[in-house]
């Protein structure tokens, strides 16, 4: 059971999470396309910081988005049912496929062996194909159906998290012909998620705020934190 101040706290960690986030897209850009080795070698060294420091925001922002989703599953009292499970397979996968970019991005930075950066920048083109694939998807749809399931956030935002997870899967499929997934692709993958976790966080702030002081945060009328109204999975 999440005290209302332990569910205020898992909302800024997903609001700040997702800041986090969005400012290592910011200043880790990636270098230009088609970049031959050598580029990218001074493409590194030129951008050293920026890379660390991107990576570093990378890994931190997912797990605090990670501490706010499992936290949903906790208020939605889905944490003994499939979905509720398949929400910490899914948020564990996703870190585990955002570790192993950034562990390419930092792979960058090396110069020894010379073929270093050519390597990582492959590991990270091909890592990001299994973020559609199934990392993404393996987190939203769960996601989705224990928001649907209760009445801790709007279910519009579990619609949606639905569509995020179809969206996903469709475009890995399509772009798995391509060995690096378009720009664009990867720029609204980006940018529509975080728009949804600001509003999901943002939402249950909120609501923290609103709750009597002996629940978790959660709409009137609903049961309390671990004893939630989901249903079915």
């Amino acid at each position: 059971m999440l005290t209302r101040r332990a569910a205020a706290w898992a909302a800024v960690s997903g609001l700040v999470g997702t800041c986090l986030l969005g400012i290592s897209f910011a200043i880790n850009t990636g270098p230009p396309a088609g970049a031959s080795g050598a580029q990218l070698t001074a493409f590194g060294q030129q951008h050293h910081d920026a890379i660390l420091w991107g990576s570093w925001l990378q890994a931190v922002g997912p797990v605090l988005i990670t501490v706010f989703a499992l936290a949903i599953v906790v208020l939605a009292g889905t944490t003994t049912r499939l979905a509720g499970w398949m929400t910490l397979f899914g948020a564990a996968t996703l870190m585990t496929v955002s570790l192993i970019e950034i562990t390419g991005y930092i792979g960058t930075l090396y110069t020894s062996p010379a073929t270093m950066p050519e390597t990582s920048l492959a590991l990270i083109h091909s890592v990001q194909h299994l973020w559609f694939i199934v990392a993404a998807p393996a987190l939203w749809l769960p996601l989705g159906l224990v928001i649907l399931g209760s009445a801790v956030l709007p279910r519009i935002l579990g619609s949606l998290a639905l569509a995020l997870a179809a969206g996903y899967a469709l475009a890995g499929v399509v772009t798995l012909p391509d060995l690096t997934v378009p720009a664009a692709v990867q720029i609204s993958a980006g940018v529509v998620p975080a728009l949804w976790w600001l509003a999901a966080a943002g939402t249950l702030l909120a609501r923290t705020r609103e709750a009597p002081s002996t629940t978790a945060g959660l709409p009137s009328g609903t049961a309390a934190a671990g004893h939630g109204t989901a249903g079915g999975l």
